[in-house]
């Protein structure tokens, strides 16, 4: 066993082969330094920052002190998925690795891992390098180009703790009695998926008694508080690439207006700061269901309440995507193939 170890990558996704072979790498020493570096070609559909891949590798590892994490702004060496075409500069190489020991102040011993088929693994490239190269097991099962192209074909093999940056929130919203909340149960059954209750409703029973008699201004920042949260704990716990929300913030901007005659400040900058993918919008055309909690039921007062959530989409910049077929079963079809397509790639 070696005394310290290097690793670079840019880890993105990261998935179970990659984790695989940092345990293949922290077996063969007593100290390993992971450095993580931007990916040269980062995929158009997720925003994925280094301190994301940081936090990654940081829970990952987090029983592991003998891992220690770098981020690196540069990509220090020729990181690529296929190495079909790299060209190893040696002398470029020897600086660069040189550098990062440098910075790093890691020992002039360290051993560098790859992967058994890196090219800086090659005998008649790592003879010339000025740092011991080491290799680990390749994971054949786990092509990281293939699954840093397409995340969603190749959900189960990114590593839990990436995630939530690799679902999509798709939220449900609409007025009182359009089927919401029984169309995301379909959903998420239908997926698989984890999902993020409508919190206003859970909010009336657990702190109001279960009647909104005694609901107020005051009671809108807590409700888009739990709400907040409770998508946050569904996408951590993300079982699917789709993560299903009943209604959103915009929903609980629309009942304050509705109900206190004036814009909650707080409920605004939830719409804006947590930002769902994906709306899907249900046209309040279906026959009314009296719960005991709803009060929007005239023709009227439905009517007035979808058009104020249409104007507080517009407000912020949103554009909800409105399935209006009267029909349940038909909606349900709708909004699956709408997911489908969005999200899973699917073509009709």
């Amino acid at each position: 066993m070696i005394d310290t170890g290097l690793m670079i990558g840019h880890f993105q996704p990261l998935h179970l082969g990659q984790m695989r072979s940092i345990l293949a790498a922290a077996g063969q020493a007593k100290s390993l330094h992971i450095v993580i570096t931007k990916h040269p070609e980062p995929h158009p559909d997720f925003d994925i920052t280094l301190k994301d891949k940081a936090r990654w590798l940081q829970i990952a590892c987090a029983d592991l002190p003998f891992i220690h994490l770098h981020i690196s702004q540069e990509i220090a060496l020729p990181i690529h998925d296929s190495f079909a075409d790299v060209a190893i500069d040696i002398a470029t190489t020897n600086a660069k690795l040189t550098h990062i020991v440098n910075e790093l102040e890691l020992a002039s011993d360290t051993a560098l891992f790859v992967a058994d088929n890196h090219p800086i693994a090659q005998s008649e490239v790592k003879s010339q390098l000025n740092m011991p190269i080491l290799t680990t097991p390749l994971q054949p099962e786990f092509d990281s180009h293939t699954i840093a192209s397409n995340p969603i074909a190749h959900w189960a093999a990114i590593h839990p703790e990436a995630r939530a940056n690799y679902t999509k929130t798709v939220a449900i919203v609409g007025g009182e009695s359009s089927g919401k909340t029984t169309l995301v149960h379909k959903l998420a059954n239908y997926y698989g998926a984890s999902f993020a209750l409508e919190m206003g409703r859970i909010y009336v029973g657990t702190d109001l008694g279960g009647s909104e008699i005694g609901l107020q201004y005051s009671d809108y920042g807590p409700i888009a508080l739990d709400h907040a949260e409770a998508i946050r704990q569904a996408k951590i716990n993300a079982t699917a690439p789709v993560t299903i929300v009943d209604t959103d913030f915009v929903t609980t901007q629309a009942f304050c207006e509705e109900y206190e005659g004036r814009t909650h400040p707080f409920v605004g900058a939830c719409i804006n700061e947590f930002r769902l993918d994906y709306t899907v919008m249900l046209d309040n055309n279906t026959p009314w269901v009296d719960d005991g909690m709803r009060t929007l039921g005239s023709a009227e007062a439905r009517g007035r309440f979808e058009q104020r959530l249409l104007d507080i989409f517009a407000r912020h910049n949103i554009e909800p995507h409105l399935i209006d077929a009267p029909d349940y079963d038909t909606r349900y079809r709708q909004a699956v193939e709408f997911i489908d397509k969005h999200i899973y790639g699917k073509t009709f």
